[in-house]
């Protein structure tokens, strides 16, 4: 995938409307420029996309070995070391180690259209992005420089763009549902997040699905994932007063650990009268008493996959894409009647 056109310091000084040596300045924190001059320049720079660094400039048309990787629901978190929330420091460990053993660097880097971003941001020869969102920003930047990138998970509303991979989300819902429905669950509530990705959106589509197919009446919740522990606890009092379900499926492990909380709180046993299961893996559900159940995501095959799309996209070649990988289901104590 070919880059755009580099901005050089000429081109930022015009739009700036100052001098060369006042835009290297701003840039370089030297000189006596005023504050609001100095942040007026790095706007002007950030939006053309200028590279200040020089090493940046010397890499652009050639690769470096790194590659960017960008955990958009940790942007949206606005937390990225969410206690509890282990999930990603375990796809960030695979994708490190993975990286390493094809001779590759990985450079975590935040949100890319919030500034300053860090130096060489642009010059990673791509970038894995997970969970990108409807209309993402980022998606959007990347794609205005031309710098190639893969997601971990489709992209919302881009049925056209192929080069995703992820674990198989719609047969993980699936298999939790059928599981619940094995234990005798007949009326299953769904937990979903707010964020508007592929994650959520393929849950809540396989679950409705399910419903119809069953004539049952869907019992959805949406929770922010900002909301934690303490949301889920405050959701269990709303779920119990519109009728305990069978089960409560829910997409994150703190809001399931919360969820549970409350429902025993209020004298519901688990898993006797209702059941509790997360739709991912986290030191939430595994220390909950009971356990909670929870899909085990398979980050190995996952960054596998992702490292390879990139790799072919990097280098010019016909990628195979899009890819599923299979997630497994931990049953615990709290399914287990």
């Amino acid at each position: 995938m070919a880059r755009t056109q580099g901005i050089t310091i000429k081109d930022v000084a015009r739009r700036a409307g100052v001098s060369i040596t006042a835009v290297s300045h701003a840039l370089n924190g030297k000189g006596t420029l005023s504050a609001a001059t100095r942040e007026h320049i790095r706007t002007v720079a950030d939006e053309m996309g200028y590279e200040a660094d020089a090493l940046a400039r010397g890499l652009r048309r050639s690769t470096m070995g790194a590659v960017g990787l960008v955990l958009r629901s940790l942007d949206a978190l606005g937390d990225y070391a969410p206690a509890g929330v282990d999930v990603f420091e375990r796809f960030v460990g695979v994708a490190a180690s993975q990286a390493l053993a094809r001779g590759l660097s990985l450079m975590l880097v935040p949100d890319l259209t919030r500034t300053p971003v860090p130096p060489l941001t642009f010059s990673m020869d791509g970038y894995i992005v997970t969970n990108p969102h409807l209309d993402d920003p980022v998606v959007a930047l990347l794609e205005k420089r031309g710098i190639p990138y893969v997601t971990y998970g489709r992209v919302p509303g881009r049925p056209d763009f192929p080069h995703w991979a992820s674990e198989d989300d719609a047969a993980s819902a699936r298999q939790v549902l059928a599981h619940l429905e094995t234990g005798g669950a007949r009326t299953i509530a769904l937990v979903r997040g707010t964020d508007p990705n592929a994650w959520n959106h393929e849950h809540q589509d396989t679950y409705l699905a399910w419903c119809a197919e069953r004539g049952t009446s869907p019992r959805l919740y949406e929770l922010a994932e900002r909301a934690g522990v303490e949301g889920g606890v405050e959701l269990a009092d709303r779920i119990a007063d519109d009728g305990i379900p069978d089960a409560v499926f829910c997409l994150t492990g703190r809001h399931a650990a919360g969820v549970q909380q409350g429902l025993m709180a209020r004298g519901v046993g688990v898993p006797e009268r209702t059941m509790v299961v997360a739709g991912s893996d986290s030191e939430h559900a595994r220390n909950s008493r009971p356990a909670i159940s929870a899909v085990e995501l398979n980050p190995v095959e996952s960054v596998g996959a992702l490292l390879d799309i990139l790799q072919a996209l990097v280098a010019g070649a016909e990628a195979r894409s899009p890819r599923l990988t299979r997630a497994r289901l931990r049953p615990r104590g709290a399914t287990r009647r």
